[in-house]
């Protein structure tokens, strides 16, 4: 896998962690515990720092600007930028509406929030899940796949 797409599964594995334990939080709240305010504090933190300041600036600054360039967008069959800003956003948005729930220290909003920030994330168990399978792929075929590589870097030679 190459390294900057190693980087960005890397991030989205803790990402993923972290809608996880938002997930199991809310669970737990809809069955009566109380709001744990230093888990969603780190939580909030995570999100608008890790997340997004972190992870979705290397994105947004750098992934979706490549994917936009002229000569990049003839080997795209789709663009998937603008779904991913609008998910991005998404979280934001929900980020920001937990945050208000919890200063209000009103339970159903703030499951209600984080559930849907932990929606708008686990959309990434789906391309997770792809990469995977991609993984998968090229270490059947890493042999055949070498000797084409092997290939290209020879003709480029020339």
């Amino acid at each position: 896998m190459e390294q900057t797409t190693k980087i960005l599964v890397d991030e989205h594995k803790n990402i993923l962690k972290l809608a996880d334990a938002l997930e199991r939080e809310c669970n737990a709240i809809n069955k009566g515990k109380n709001i744990d305010e230093n888990f969603f504090k780190k939580a909030v933190d995570f999100i608008r720092n890790y997340a997004d300041k972190f992870h979705h600036a290397k994105e947004e600054d750098i992934l979706f600007k490549e994917f936009c360039k002229d000569e990049n967008k003839q080997d795209l069959h789709c663009n998937p930028v603008e779904q991913m800003m609008y998910e991005h956003n998404l979280g934001r948005d929900a980020v920001k509406r937990m945050e208000e729930a919890m200063k209000d220290k009103n339970k159903t909003r703030l499951v209600e929030n984080a559930e849907k920030m932990s929606e708008s994330v686990l959309n990434k168990k789906i391309q997770e899940s792809m990469l995977k399978k991609f993984e998968k792929i090229a270490e059947q075929r890493s042999n055949e796949v070498k000797e084409y590589i092997l290939f290209i870097k020879e003709i480029q030679k020339k």
